[in-house]
């Protein structure tokens, strides 16, 4: 059924008005405005009243709140009837006072409440009050009127008339209270409606509620207190009694009565006998006598005298001046320039390239003055300006147009000149005719979206030329900025007396031949935008050109019938566009004196302008509201777009970060931005180094280094994937890796590392060095198990180390194991044996590990079951006899290069660079091993 009818005896306020389903029996707000709204304006038995005085109490009832919030509101009925308003709280005290601004006063309540409001307060003779008391049935009770009721109207409603269906003495008087009335006549009227529903034949079908709600519009019928009459929005329609106090009869008696059906007046008593003079109410205005006028009059004279007088003095004063102020500009000083605050300075930015846009442009200075946000342009002048210049910058203050960025004047800082400009945040019309992402052509930057840029740029220079400024010379897209309500508004108009305009493509054929300005100039420079703005090109596009130097000289020395213009097709336009292309194309026009004038510009693009609304004009607010919810309907799709743009590289970033750190490392970093250390009973730790590493860099180039490093490396990483362990770090030929942290793996850590060991000394037997063919690459493994503990250090670069004896045994035990081996300490070999995995090994016997002493260690040869294509180690027990050896088969792989003409590869970083991605960069944005998660 939808929605459920609500019959109300209640809800009086203006929010509840016009309400679909709501049906209300008791005499709304609404009714109560519409008849003081149509007093105020009666003359029958009174002057037509403009003022009000207004009493609100602090606890009234609910039905006394929403008839005086009714008359306060700024768009009620009532306030639109009168000139002058003033609420009143607690203290009525001003209207026994003869400095009160009005003889009126309208309050909500019982005459108790008014009795105990005004008991020490003398109202004086031309003083109403207005008491609305509407479910009050005392006055037709008991028609004695007490005295201090004089100075009262009282509004209620008409007498109430008890249905004859009610018989029973107890239900009659519970009826004299209009609420219980009202529900009573709430259950009549829905029964009635139902009954009306019911009888039209829709007994078997549903009750729908539109067709329910019609049974309660523009409906009469009978109920507890008289006729109810419902109007068409559901309101009750009564009539209302205004009675006064009469001075004859001491009674309270009816002055006039009004319809809330037809709001309608009638007047019942012409000669009452009023407290007030003349059978009729006074004037709402106090003391409107002739005294008053003659002292007003009087008053007024001696003013006008006095004003004319100061008017000459200052006008004296102002000649004086004037002279001056044409010599005079603003010069600010420094002091007043304010830096931004951190808060002005970052804003959340929807525009991608909004960093490559401010790092493209001349860096601007920007600042604050006098509360507002200001960009500083350097006038490359020292200052010294001259009579003309001086009076050149005064005119420059006095231009202030909408279409125009405010110029405040000129300052001195850093030893340079800056003029003081309006910022405008969303930067220049050449910033957004190239973010074609932010401002699309098919959801934002539309036809009549480009029609209202050129008109903007139209009118601020139809204002400028008509003013003191006369010409701006450096008119272009650059100069062309937009505010945040996507006005575009011209900047950088100073005076072509301080600074030179660059010759450049938006500059006329004329001026680009002779150093000068004029209106026309700036005419063909706005046809040069218009272009940009309909195609979104660059300035000055063609395609048979694209050289600037070449386009400038074409446009100098081509002239005649027929000039170089950029390309604007005719033939391509559409109907609704040939209009402009022509108006643009003639503002080309080789001759300035064919080329039209702003204001010629203006009228036309206002017209086109105006049919795309199908009005004649359209007001400056009405085209910023179309235009900010033209941006807004554009913002839903954008942040979209943006939002799935961070997700991409917010994820990225998260692979990265899991590549660099563990996976619950980078989880607790993200969670709580900390990562507590943790200590580890049992780890296994792995450390590898390349023999002869030294002489190796010795006899090859630094970029060889680093590929022969990354080579060797990238495997190393690809081997680790397959097994339970993690990377640690890498220091020059060094690789260290971990298992058993940062996720605890009971023995197992001792067995991925040793199975790790030996399938990287497997791919060792297999590797050949690039650059020296033929020369075998050998490690040296170490390998120990023990206690350590781990922990991120340090917030720039933040690493995961390791630390604890362990450590350093670990790496004491790769330094003094030998090429192509995989040296082990006790401590591992023990952890093995607990495990059921059979691994090979034999007995170095006693080894020196500095700051640990001799130890037993032991060769990891192999595993049982498993095939490994272990190198056969070098036999050289002498270093130093193992170093020379090792320098001689370097040398021969050089020789044998030389001979065989080797050619060295491209190095896979350049050429992966050249493609778009650095392949080191690859590794990041590959998927991360399960091992880290």
């Amino acid at each position: 059924m939808g929605a459920l009818p609500v019959i109300s005896a209640g809800s009086f306020g203006l929010s509840c008005d016009y309400s679909k389903f709501l049906t209300r029996i008791l005499i709304p707000a609404r009714k109560i405005a519409y008849f003081f709204s149509e007093f105020w304006k009666f003359e029958k038995i009174k002057p037509k009243w403009n003022s009000v005085y207004i009493y609100k109490k602090t606890n009234p009832t609910e039905s006394c709140y929403w008839y005086i919030s009714a008359l306060e509101v700024p768009v009620s009925y009532f306030t639109k009837a009168v000139n002058f308003k003033e609420i009143l709280k607690d203290d009525v005290s001003i209207m026994g006072k003869p400095n009160r601004k009005s003889n009126v006063l309208l309050m909500c309540g019982s005459p108790a409440e008014f009795q105990e409001l005004f008991k020490d307060v003398q109202i004086p003779d031309d003083v109403v009050i207005i008491l609305i008391d509407i479910f009050n049935p005392v006055y037709f009770e008991n028609s004695t009127s007490p005295p201090h009721m004089k100075h009262v109207l009282v509004l209620t409603l008409d007498q109430p008339n008890v249905s004859g269906i009610f018989t029973d003495s107890n239900t009659t008087q519970l009826l004299k209270d209009d609420y219980a009335a009202g529900y009573l006549d709430a259950v009549l009227l829905f029964g009635h409606g139902l009954k009306s529903f019911l009888e039209k034949g829709n007994i078997n079908q549903t009750i729908k509620t539109d067709e329910l709600i019609e049974q309660f519009r523009n409906i009469t019928i009978t109920g507890a207190l008289g006729e109810i009459d419902l109007d068409e929005t559901g309101d009750r329609d009564r009539n209302l009694t205004l009675l006064f106090h009469s001075v004859n009869s001491k009674n309270y008696t009816e002055l006039l009565k009004f319809s809330t059906k037809t709001n309608t007046t009638r007047v019942v008593n012409f000669e009452p006998s009023f407290v007030w003079k003349n059978h009729r109410l006074p004037s709402d205005v106090p003391d409107s006598g002739p005294n008053i006028m003659t002292i007003a009059v009087f008053t007024l004279t001696v003013a006008i005298i006095l004003v004319l007088i100061i008017a000459l003095l200052v006008f004296r004063k102002y000649r004086k001046e004037h002279a001056l102020q044409q010599k005079m500009w603003s010069h600010i000083a420094p002091e007043k320039i304010l830096p931004l605050e951190t808060n002005e300075t970052s804003h959340v930015s929807l525009k991608i390239d909004e960093d490559k846009r401010r790092e493209s442009l001349p860096r601007l200075r920007r600042g604050k003055y006098d509360k507002k946000v200001i960009i500083l342009k350097d006038l490359k002048h020292d200052g010294n300006f001259t009579e003309k210049q001086k009076m050149d910058l005064n005119k420059l203050l006095q231009v202030d147009y909408y279409n125009l960025t405010k110029f405040y004047g000129t300052v001195k800082m850093d030893a340079m000149i800056y003029g003081v400009f309006e910022y405008c945040e969303r930067g220049s019309l050449r910033d957004v005719l190239n973010d074609k992402i932010s401002y699309p052509d098919g959801t934002f930057m539309d036809w009549e979206f480009k029609i209202s840029v050129m008109y903007d740029i139209a009118k601020g220079m139809s204002y400028l030329h008509s003013s003191k400024a006369e010409v701006h010379g450096r008119l272009k897209s650059t100069n062309c900025v937009v505010d945040s309500r996507m006005v575009v508004k011209i900047t950088d108009f100073i005076c072509s007396s301080i600074t030179c305009p660059k010759k450049d493509l938006w500059m006329s054929p004329e001026h680009i031949c002779q150093d000068a300005v004029s209106q026309k100039g700036d005419v063909y420079s706005y046809g040069i935008i218009a272009q940009e703005i309909i195609l979104r090109k660059e300035t000055f596009y063609t395609e048979q050109c694209h050289d600037h130097k070449e386009k400038i000289a074409r446009v100098k020395n081509m002239k005649g019938d027929c000039p170089f213009r950029p390309d604007l097709h005719l033939d391509t336009a559409e109907e609704q566009e040939i209009e402009v292309y022509v108006l643009v194309k003639n503002c080309w026009e080789e001759d300035p004196e064919k080329r039209p004038d702003f204001k010629k510009i203006e009228s036309t693009l206002a017209k086109i302008f105006s049919n795309f609304h199908n009005q004649t004009s359209e007001s400056y607010m009405d085209t910023l509201l179309r235009r900010l919810q033209l941006y807004s309907k554009n913002l839903e799709h954008l942040v979209e777009e943006r939002t799935k743009l961070y997700k991409a590289e917010r994820d990225r970033a998260d692979r990265l970060n899991f590549m660099l750190l563990p996976g619950p490392v980078v989880k607790s970093l993200k969670e709580t931005g900390l990562v507590e250390p943790e200590f580890f009973e049992e780890v296994s730790i792995y450390f590898s180094d390349i023999v002869g590493f030294t002489t190796i860099c010795k006899y090859s180039t630094p970029m060889e280094v680093v590929d022969m490093l990354n080579d060797v490396y990238k495997d190393f990483d690809r081997i680790l994937d397959h097994h339970d362990v993690y990377k640690v770090e890498t220091i020059g030929d060094a690789y260290m890796v971990v298992s058993g942290l940062p996720n605890r793996n009971g023995n197992r850590h001792a067995v991925d590392i040793c199975r790790m060991a030996l399938d990287i000394l497997s791919f060792m037997g297999s590797f050949e060095l690039n650059h020296l063919p033929g020369l075998p690459i050998w490690i040296r493994i170490g390998i120990h198990s023990g206690p350590c503990a781990a922990g991120v250090v340090g917030i720039k670069m933040p690493r995961y180390c390791l630390f604890g004896d362990t450590v350093n045994t670990a790496s004491r035990m790769e330094s003094t194991g030998l090429p192509l081996r995989i040296h082990v300490s006790k401590s591992t070999v023990s952890i093995l044996k607990r495990t059921d995995c059979k691994f090979q090994y034999e007995v170095r016997g006693e080894t020196y590990l500095k700051g640990r002493g001799t130890e037993t260690t032991y060769w990891l040869t192999g595993e049982e079951d498993q095939q490994y294509n272990l190198p056969i180690p070098p036999s050289v027990e002498n270093q130093q006899r193992l170093q020379s050896d090792f320098a001689n088969m370097i040398k021969g792989s050089l020789r044998k290069r030389e001979a065989e003409g080797y050619k060295i590869r491209p190095l896979t970083r350049v050429a992966s660079y050249r493609s778009g991605t650095l392949e080191y960069l690859q590794i990041a944005t590959c998927r991360p091993p399960s091992t880290y998660l």
